[in-house]
């Protein structure tokens, strides 16, 4: 069985993957969420990374997961500690040396993410409503909402600090219906940074709490 090693995305709270922990569990895996300092203005990136290492703790051959912001931690992990899968879930994909804050405009989002608007026949003025609860069920994202954070804006400075993407196979997660990193989005990304396709799963950005089963489904289906 394997070692699930779970990365939040902005934030940092853990909550996220609270449906698909006990999934992953309850299939016999061992399963961890992170729960990161992102509203703290003195940590970033590196607390990030040092938070998820120490997680791991002595687990070995870990499959490492990554929501949205959390793949600029991930990769930074992977040169730490014995990573064996890495799975990036609507992830904001880093180049080596690049920060968050330059990957919105490095990557095209803004333009990308109002043509799915436009296409979709959603407001294109963001709204978290619109843009990350669409699909998420209203007694969850009634209880995410004492679980909410903002995200201390060091981090978006700061940089992957990684002089290569890892030697790890990895694997690109990324939802039908996100509407904030739209598919073809994401697909281009996926294949312009890391050369590989992205694999599609339904549901939207926030897919861990709209779709816990779909999401475990396709972890275990992965070859560590």
């Amino acid at each position: 069985m394997s070692a699930f090693v779970l990365i939040p995305g902005a934030g940092g709270a853990a909550w996220y993957w609270h449906r698909v922990v006990p999934e992953l569990r309850a299939r016999g895996h061992d399963a961890v969420a992170v729960d990161l300092p992102g509203a703290d203005q003195s940590s970033g990136l590196p607390e990030y990374t040092d938070a998820v290492v120490s997680a791991i703790g002595d687990r070995d051959d870990v499959v490492l997961v990554a929501q949205s912001l959390g793949a600029f931690t991930a990769p930074m992990v992977c040169a730490r500690a014995p990573v064996g899968l890495l799975v990036l879930v609507n992830a904001m994909v880093p180049l080596p040396g690049e920060t968050p804050g330059q990957w919105w405009d490095n990557t095209g989002w803004e333009a990308a993410r109002v043509a799915a608007a436009e296409k979709g026949g959603y407001p294109v003025e963001f709204d978290l409503a619109t843009y990350f609860l669409h699909d998420v069920p209203a007694e969850v994202a009634a209880a995410g909402a004492g679980q909410e954070r903002p995200e201390a804006e060091v981090v978006f400075g700061q940089p992957c600090a990684i002089d290569r993407w890892p030697d790890v196979s990895t694997h690109v997660l990324a939802s039908a219906e996100d509407r904030f990193f739209p598919l073809e989005f994401q697909c281009r990304v996926a294949h312009d940074r890391l050369g590989i396709p992205a694999d599609e799963i339904p549901g939207g950005h926030l897919v861990a709490l709209s779709r816990p089963v779909e999401v475990v489904e396709r972890l275990i289906g992965y070859d560590p």
